[in-house]
């Protein structure tokens, strides 16, 4: 079964990444500056291209912005935990953990701040949270295509699996006791966001080895789910630039 990516950006990172893409849809009437790569990639890959009436693209994809610029793709594969920890066994690990995030335009938005912080992959449970559908691919603006995504059944003996090895995992928690900037951020690590309403659930919680907080000065006393998760990577980064 077909799905599509939407928009330039994630069209474009598709072909770089060297996905294979079934066809390009491009509407009438677009500036040939707009898709000159897009077309000159997929010359290059030998992706066929199509011209079509921006409407069509309307009905196919209502509700998203398209761009005018579309690209018909086999489902998105998931990567697989072990190849995962394989792949990471010489580097200092960089995790991010999603428990329940169900929003799938959250998912997107983490992956691409994953992916900009050099996380390693990214992991998500199976039920009860978004997958990799269309929506979340064109949130991640083509993130998706260079960070790889485990589907795992149990999120506590995932992370101790992760503790095994030797992985510091931290969660993000409104109600901790220590401020993010006060934790160490900067060794193998694996950073554990809770879903939008409930944040982490209690067994997860438990699992990590420290919970950290972010100070919360005005009227408000959560931040969202994409938002947290971008705080603590940039904070590891920054972390360990200064190692």
């Amino acid at each position: 079964m077909e799905e599509t990516i939407a928009g330039r950006n994630p069209v474009c990172e598709a072909l770089k990444s060297g996905r294979p893409i079934n066809k390009i849809l491009l509407a009438r009437g677009l500036k040939p500056a707009t898709v000159a790569e897009i077309t000159r990639l997929a010359r290059e890959k030998q992706v066929p291209v199509q011209q079509v009436e921006k409407n069509f693209l309307d009905r196919l994809l209502p509700d998203t912005n398209h761009q005018g610029i579309v690209a018909r793709v086999a489902p998105h594969e998931y990567a697989d935990l072990e190849d995962i920890l394989d792949h990471i066994k010489e580097a200092d690990p960089l995790l991010i953990l999603l428990d329940e995030v169900t929003d799938p335009h959250n998912l997107g938005a983490v992956i691409r701040s994953a992916c900009a912080a050099g996380a390693h992959g990214m992991i998500i449970p199976r039920r009860r949270a978004a997958a990799l559908t269309p929506a979340a691919v064109k949130a991640s603006a083509g993130a998706v295509e260079f960070l790889p995504v485990a589907r795992v059944n149990n999120m506590v003996q995932t992370i101790n699996l992760l503790k095994e090895r030797g992985i510091w995992v931290v969660g993000a928690d409104a109600a901790a006791s220590q401020v993010i900037w006060e934790a160490p951020l900067d060794g193998p690590l694996a950073i554990v966001i809770g879903g939008e309403d409930k944040g982490l659930g209690r067994l997860v919680k438990e699992k990590c080895d420290i919970l950290v907080k972010f100070p919360m000065l005005g009227k408000v006393n959560s931040l969202n789910a994409s938002v947290a998760a971008a705080l603590v990577l940039f904070e590891a980064v920054r972390q360990r630039s200064g190692r």
